[in-house]
């Protein structure tokens, strides 16, 4: 009979070790269909820049300081680029990890007892970490940190029952990992303070209370300082400032009651794609007001019997407010607005290890509290096993949820350009000229990341290594380009076509001499940048004034036939072109408009490279 308790708390383990494997295959499924997308693009191309600095790992990128993600981006850059097999096993082999940590912490709190499952289940089904599964650059963040939170806090669990100074040294040193990836993670030691106030052994523990604060405050010293001197995308430094108070509460508002609180209790039932790989919450208005409704139950009950259920749920409320309100209202709100802010889960996708813990806290005793129930909690039968239907519904929400998400095109589009790309740039002749464009917004979007939203950027580390003809990369088409080339949005090499306005050949040519010729267009051209294609036949090589409304650049024009671009800002309703060294040069066809790829023209390859979803 002695034995019994330990093998329940085996059977406990086992089953809890089953739950957290049946987890990962079912996440799998999602995370197999993700790629890189938006941010990680940038990412990458920049540790491809940079060498492994200081300066580097230590920028802090709109309010976010992650030297840990910039290491592994940097890494990702020299292990194949967009890896994106690597990036799943790595995300699959973090979630594992939190899992296990989570599990050791409940073990530790509450004992190997039944209960603990329920916590644990939350965690491990919850939506809340669905989107932020789907986003690379949000995996390598918030993930160590799901590790690093249930680890220091159990640290400090240990560190209260035997007064062993080594344990709060681990506690310190489980943060500082999770400082070094997520910018949330100083709160670990906040929280770790009030699970001692509330629920451990009252020794004096002094000397690690001032090894928190001073390890906090070396963090805050070092985060604001990079914070006012990183600079951004926008070749400027970040300028903090408080929204309106009316925006800030409707935010706050949104995403507890539309995203936070839905998604604890298997929400959001439906998304809302934002893009083809990503979507934020749409959860129903119904459905809404009940997991309000439901979550104020569970909250009353819990005050009615638990001890110090109130400050479980305080805790929760202030991580909620200070972790994930505070920080986007300063940084992000203004540009997003309070109900597209408030809609994103990833903003809060860190509070499912929190919600487990307090979730735990609230109704189950912890080892060794004393007198931990308000009242005697004997209910009938009926009453007491009502969280069951819940737990259930719950569940079925959840996997409902995940499996909405699931069903979204995800990675699929995009890495098809990607791999497109890497096989256009495969093929592409040598010294290949390729206009630098955008890539499509899909894949990164220009308004958010600029420069790095360029196929040079996105593309140009997939171009093979060819000593002595690399591929070249023009944002301006100028001089006598041969046969330039530029991406589809599908990802494949076409010639490049001037979009826009022609003057047509008059009698094959038109000599140009030091004088100059003005052509006249077919309609006037608005003020802004244009690129001019000029054919000629000339008798000797001379350089082209190329004059459109004020703008000018000066070109060269070779020998025989052949074509040469200038790119020229103006406005006007004639092209005046004329020789720098008095010359003659024989002008044919001009045309005047944008660059774009020729939708007539032969793609390389013929097809995009297809992902099929596995």
């Amino acid at each position: 009979m002695g034995t019994r308790p330990r093998e329940r708390g085996e059977i406990v383990l086992a089953a809890a070790i089953v739950m957290i494997v049946v987890q990962l295959v079912w996440k799998f499924d999602l995370v197999r269909r993700t790629y890189f997308r938006q941010d990680d693009f940038t990412f990458i191309a920049r540790g491809l820049e940079r060498e492994l600095t200081w300066d580097y790992l230590m920028r802090v990128d709109y309010g976010h300081l992650m030297p840990g993600p910039f290491a592994v981006h940097w890494a990702m850059g020299r292990l194949g680029v967009y890896n994106d097999v690597l990036a799943h096993a790595i995300t699959i082999g973090l979630q594992a990890a939190a899992g296990l940590a989570l599990l050791w912490l409940l073990k530790l709190l509450f004992g190997a007892r039944p209960a603990i499952l329920v916590p644990l289940a939350l965690y491990l089904l919850t939506p809340l970490t669905t989107s932020s599964l789907s986003w690379w650059a949000v995996v390598i963040e918030t993930l160590p940190y799901q590790i690093a939170l249930p680890m220091a806090l159990g640290s400090q669990v240990l560190y209260a029952r035997t007064g062993r100074f080594r344990h709060a040294l681990a506690t310190v040193a489980w943060a500082v990992l999770g400082m070094v990836f997520y910018v949330k993670a100083p709160f670990i030691l906040v929280l770790a303070f009030l699970l001692t106030l509330g629920w451990l052994p009252r020794a004096r523990r002094r000397p690690a209370w001032l090894l928190y604060l001073a390890v906090i405050a070396v963090y805050a010293a070092v985060f604001f300082r990079q914070l006012f001197t990183s600079v951004q995308l926008t070749n400027d430094t970040v300028r903090p400032a408080l929204p309106d108070p009316a925006v800030a509460a409707s935010f706050a508002w949104r995403l507890l009651s539309g995203s936070f609180v839905p998604a604890a209790l298997g929400g959001p039932w439906r998304w809302h794609p934002i893009t083809e790989d990503y979507a934020l919450a749409a959860t129903p208005p119904p459905l809404m007001w009940a997991a309000l409704g439901v979550a104020a139950v569970a909250v009353a009950v819990s005050l009615a019997y638990r001890r110090r259920a109130w400050l479980a749920w305080l805790t929760l409320l202030a991580y909620f407010v200070l972790a994930d309100v505070v920080p986007v209202m300063i940084g992000r709100v203004v540009q997003l607005g309070p109900d597209l802010g408030g809609m994103e889960l990833r903003y809060v996708s860190s509070s499912a290890v929190v919600l487990a813990v307090v979730v735990g806290l609230a109704f189950i005793p912890v080892q060794g509290e004393e007198r931990p129930w308000l009242r005697p909690p004997a209910t009938p039968p009926l009453l007491r096993h009502a969280w069951i239907p819940l737990a259930a519904v719950v569940a079925a929400g959840s996997v409902w949820s995940v499996a909405a998400y699931t069903r979204l095109p995800l990675g699929e589009h995009v890495k098809s350009y990607v791999e497109t790309g890497r096989l256009a740039l495969q093929r592409a002749p040598a010294r290949a000229v390729i206009l630098d464009a955008h890539v499509p917004n899909r894949v990164v979007e220009p308004q958010f990341f600029y420069d790095y939203a360029r196929v040079s950027k996105v593309l140009g580390p997939l171009a093979p290594e060819r000593p002595g003809d690399p591929v070249r990369w023009a944002r301006r088409l100028t001089g006598t380009l041969t046969n330039p080339l530029a991406f589809d949005t599908e990802g494949r090499l076409r010639p490049v076509e001037i979009q826009g306005l022609t003057i047509p050949q008059r009698g094959g040519c038109t000599p140009v001499s030091g004088r100059g010729v003005r052509f006249p267009l077919p309609l006037p051209m608005p003020h802004r940048e244009w690129t001019v294609q000029i054919g000629y036949l000339n008798p000797a090589a001379t350089r082209l004034a190329v004059e459109l409304g004020g703008g000018l650049e000066l070109v060269p024009a070779g020998k025989d036939f052949g074509w040469t671009f200038a790119t020229v800002t103006g406005s006007g309703a004639e092209v005046a072109l004329r020789t720098v060294d008095g010359r003659t040069a024989c002008v044919g066809e001009i045309k005047v408009g944008v660059p774009r790829p020729a939708e007539h023209g032969t793609p390389t390859p013929l097809q995009p490279v297809a992902t099929t979803r596995h």
